[in-house]
């Protein structure tokens, strides 16, 4: 956190506020993290984001505005996986001028807490049938053909596991860990289904289908926005 405080006050001598985030914040650091910092100022060269190494830490510099915070943190809610917001609400201060630090921090891990917006029916109707067309192309399919199916499959499936249950979601080990964190037996087994040449992930792929319809092709229509 000392190295991270300096690292702003050398680079963003004007910040409002900084932020430490990422697995360094969770205490789940391993020897390839890097220190994930969001910087608040009020104007350029905010927006942008910058990598860097630092002190021999390797070094993520997300350098916003409030405005641009708030964008970004919506685009998250639009996609269901917090990142922006996490950044900044699962989080240490390191810099805090005006009292920006603790009030975004607060205002990013309410929204956190409260979690995504549900499913529109659009949305579950399109996952149920691109998770049947995916467990269709894996029923003849082998060797890498079939592992490269199923590294999708388990996926898109986890993602609606998730996103049905009112949890955010994410992409690869963030996936999994979101997954994980909510049910272990099913990420377990999913990820079993992944590495195994039987039907053990249909199996657990058919159950999560199962809550919301199960599979779906016959009767699906998708209009088209010109």
């Amino acid at each position: 956190m000392d190295l991270a405080r300096q690292l702003v006050r050398e680079l963003y001598p004007d910040a409002r506020a900084a932020w430490l985030g990422g697995s360094v914040a969770r205490g789940e650091a391993s020897s390839t993290s890097d220190l994930d910092i969001t910087v608040l100022l009020d104007g350029p060269p905010a927006p942008m984001r910058k990598s860097l190494e630092y002190g021999g830490w390797p070094v993520e510099l997300f350098v916003h505005t409030e405005k641009s915070l708030r964008f970004f943190a919506d685009k998250d809610q639009a996609r269901r996986q917090p990142t922006m917001m996490r950044l900044v609400g699962e989080s240490v201060v390191l810099l805090d001028t005006d009292g920006s630090g603790a009030r975004l921090q607060q205002e990013y891990l309410a929204e956190v807490a409260a979690g995504p917006r549900p499913l529109t029916p659009e949305e579950l109707a399109l996952l149920r049938y691109t998770i049947t067309n995916l467990l269709d192309d894996l029923s003849d399919a082998g060797g890498d053909v079939r592992l490269a199916i199923a590294s999708v499959l388990w996926q898109d499936a986890a993602r609606l596991f998730l996103t049905g249950a009112g949890r955010w979601s994410g992409t690869g080990k963030g996936l999994l860990r979101e997954v994980a964190a909510y049910d272990a037996d099913l990420a377990a087994a999913l990820m079993d289904g992944v590495r195994a040449e039987d039907d053990r992930l249909v199996v657990a792929v058919d159950h999560i289908l199962a809550d919301y319809g199960g599979r779906l092709f016959a009767g699906f229509e998708l209009g088209a926005k010109l």
